[in-house]
């Protein structure tokens, strides 16, 4: 084989491999029109947006902390209190104070969990993995109490809904409020990360902790603030969860949390820190939910679907550890 071939062969096979995403989104949704032709109707495609929320909030705070170096299994506890927080909060302070509140609660909340961190002296994910799975337990335990383990509903509220139900349903033509909202978000959060120093920071810190102490950045202070990060977006995932499902409970996080470590590792951000990408993540998250209303439209059952999506797990984990050899 020339030499020539060889460089295009090279060229071919990095192109599939930055793009493979993307080329098993299309596989996926062709393949499955195909099978089943309801599967590209109108109705069925609203539906998927539908069942698209709140995960991309949850991974694209996730990313930051997965870029990082680290991990955070506290999205659960953070996601059900701020459930609550915000139904509870509609009559005493309005819509408007009910959402910036648990925003806010969210945020705080993942601030509290990068100072303990950086006070423990956890700087690896086998530490930060149990000392977040203990406090999403606690922030769990504080919404049960809070509720006294019933079910919130914004029915109840003597004050009108009318943001909940623009962001639950409400379309600007044919495209959700809540998708324009995220998109907003997501461009400042990609800018943020591309084109600011604390940004880029990040990255560097997930890659090599020392070499970042030594070139003069806190990475405690970076620590805490992928934490709050995570910690906000979790707060807007209870939001946009609230308005879809107009009840809250203390344990409506449950699950997302792996969902959206799975969207961040398929959408190519590498585990072990340094590398990654939030329109990436993206790419992750429009997958997996294609992936689960695939399953579902061709009669899947449950059980199979999750060892599906235990195999897309397997193999992104372990394409990304091929891509480090």
């Amino acid at each position: 084989m020339s030499e020539l071939s060889i460089k295009k062969n090279k060229s071919v096979a990095r192109v599939i491999s930055h793009n493979l995403v993307l080329i098993v989104i299309v596989l996926l949704i062709v393949v499955t029109a195909i099978v089943e032709p309801k599967f590209a109707s109108a109705s069925n495609l609203t539906n998927v947006l539908r069942q698209l929320w709140p995960l991309p909030f949850v991974a694209l705070g996730m990313s930051f902390v997965i870029i990082g170096g680290f991990i955070d299994l506290s999205v659960v506890g953070i996601i059900s209190l701020c459930s609550v927080v915000a139904v509870s909060l509609i009559d005493p302070l309005g819509q408007v104070g009910a959402i910036l509140c648990a925003i806010l609660v969210g945020g705080l909340l993942g601030y509290i969990n990068g100072t303990i961190l950086t006070t423990c002296g956890a700087m690896i994910q086998a530490e930060v993995l149990f000392i977040t799975y203990g406090m999403s337990s606690i922030y769990m335990a504080l919404g049960l109490i809070f509720t006294n383990a019933e079910t919130l509903r914004i029915a109840r509220a003597t004050k009108p809904i009318t943001i909940f139900t623009a962001l639950g349903s409400g379309t600007v033509g044919v495209i959700p409020i809540v998708l324009i909202v995220f998109i907003v978000i997501l461009l400042a959060m990609y800018f943020f990360h591309t084109k600011t120093l604390a940004g880029r920071s990040i990255s560097l810190m997930g890659g090599n902790k020392d070499a970042a102490f030594l070139a003069g950045y806190n990475v405690k202070r970076t620590m805490r603030m992928v934490y709050a990060i995570s910690g906000l977006m979790s707060g807007m995932a209870a939001i946009s969860l609230v308005a879809r499902t107009t009840t809250a409970t203390a344990t409506c996080g449950t699950g997302f949390e792996t969902e959206a470590i799975l969207c961040v590792v398929v959408g190519g951000t590498s585990l072990k820190g340094g590398k990654g990408n939030v329109i990436r993540t993206m790419l992750g998250v429009v997958l997996i939910t294609l992936l689960g209303n695939c399953m579902n439209m061709l009669g899947l059952s449950t059980y199979m679907q999750t060892v599906m999506r235990g195999a897309v797990l397997v193999v992104a984990i372990w394409l990304d550890n091929r891509k480090g050899q």
